[in-house]
């Protein structure tokens, strides 16, 4: 249940006391100054609970919880309480009214019963019109997936551009769609012939909808897979993001193959979404894909073959937190392959930009960094540990050993010290680890 704010509706300030007040200004009525009937008797808690509304009268709210009343109490000061919330102030040896803070002559709560009414009434009324609503709401998606099942040509392009607005707006038309079968009947749609209109409407409900075994299996099918390749290289901006989260949650199946994401197409798509300063919103999208297909061998190998490693990590620089972890994972991950590890010895500015990241974002990024960091300086000793000391390796690793992280990242941070101290002599390495001062 959210938290209260206070209800900004015509003639109310957020300070109303009076019922009396609140009815005649219309702050307790059904929100259009209209009367709805409720025939069935509608439990409160329910109706509190699955509204979820933002703004609710405040005279409604117990000042204790600062959430809706379900059952309230009346003290001799006047002022109102849910009677869970004040007697559990009571039990606590509180004899005084939790607002005014007056001292009680008489500890009586009387069950305020107009307010109860109330409270009552305009829950009831707010939660009709809610249900109501959303049977329009699911009426109108059924329509609209009757009209997609016969449309041709431009009609198809209509059909699923109305249903995709309808999906995006109410949650209640996703489980619609799901439940009427529209997931076939929209999958269906995506064929080697299927014009890019058609698909990134139809990528672009999909991706929002609750997908299970079967359907993402069906969507698993090499020509499908090969139409959401297709449309993340040519697509709009918008199509782009939507392919590359849809790829992203039949990944996720657990009878994924790998060759359906072991191509070429599919990973220049990705780190064009990853490099495209236009639109950042494509970034975290395409590097939570790479993340999740760089476990494979194919995708590695042809990462390095695309011109990935270097791309990526050019682009580090650039990244929020939480896009730096999965390209550094996806770096580290290609460290498994020896031409991984060649492109990023090759690469100028993997050391530094990866010694950057070293103490400077998570823990886990600092392992990811000093994991990709052994891996280069292991791979060429003498080339590269004196580029990474230079740019503050030593005293970066000695932090991380004095820290309180991981005991195995600290083994590998002291294991990567010692490889990188084996190239100069000690009195020149202490000099670069900036520790002069601590040893005298």
């Amino acid at each position: 249940m959210p938290m209260f704010q206070p209800y900004r509706g015509d003639g109310f300030d957020g300070h109303v006391l009076d019922l009396g007040t609140a009815v005649k200004d219309g702050v307790i009525s059904g929100g259009d100054g209209k009367n709805v009937v409720v025939v069935e008797k509608l439990d409160l808690k329910k109706m509190i609970t699955e509204l979820e509304l933002p703004e609710i009268p405040s005279v409604f709210i117990c000042p204790i919880s600062l959430e809706p009343m379900q059952d309230p109490v009346t003290l001799c000061t006047g002022q109102t309480y849910e009677r869970s919330n004040i007697l559990k102030w009571f039990n606590l040896g509180h004899c005084t009214c939790p607002t005014t803070m007056q001292e009680l002559w008489d500890d009586l709560v009387t069950p305020n019963k107009t307010l109860h009414q109330l409270i009552y009434t305009w829950f009831s009324q707010k939660y009709v019109l809610m249900k109501k609503r959303s049977e329009d709401v699911q009426g109108r998606a059924i329509e609209i997936l009757g009209t997609l099942r016969k449309a041709k040509g431009k009609g198809k392009v209509h059909a699923l551009s109305e249903l995709k607005q309808v999906v995006l707006a109410h949650e209640i038309a996703k489980k619609t769609v799901v439940d009427e079968g529209g997931v076939f009947v929209i999958s269906s749609l995506l064929s080697p012939f299927t014009s890019h209109a058609v698909g990134s409407e139809a990528i672009a409900i999909l991706v929002n909808l609750e997908l299970d075994s079967d359907s993402k299996l069906g969507l698993m099918q090499p020509a499908r897979v090969s139409l959401m390749v297709d449309m993340l290289n040519d697509g709009s901006i918008e199509t782009k993001i939507n392919c590359a989260r849809l790829i992203g949650k039949l990944v996720e199946e657990k009878g994924f193959r790998a060759e359906l994401v072991s191509s070429h197409s599919l990973l220049v798509g990705l780190m064009r979404l990853v490099k495209d300063r236009r639109c950042r919103n494509g970034v975290s999208p395409a590097l939570t894909l790479l993340k999740s297909i760089s476990v494979h061998k194919q995708v590695r190998s042809l990462m390095v073959i695309v011109g990935g490693v270097s791309q990526l990590v050019d682009v580090l620089p650039c990244l929020d937190p939480e896009c730096l972890e999965s390209a550094l994972f996806v770096l580290d991950s290609l460290c498994l392959e020896v031409e991984g590890r060649m492109a990023l010895k090759n690469s100028v500015n993997t050391i530094p930009n990866t010694v950057r990241l070293v103490m400077r974002v998570s823990e886990k990024c600092t392992n990811y960094a000093i994991s990709i960091l052994w891996s280069v300086c292991k791979l060429a000793s003498e080339e590269c540990s004196p580029v990474a000391v230079e740019v503050g390796l030593a005293a970066k690793l000695l932090l991380v050993i004095q820290s309180g992280c991981d005991p195995a990242l600290k083994q590998r941070s002291a294991e990567l010290l010692k490889l990188c101290s084996l190239h100069y002599s000690d009195t020149m390495f202490i000099s670069k680890c900036k520790l002069t001062r601590t040893i005298q």
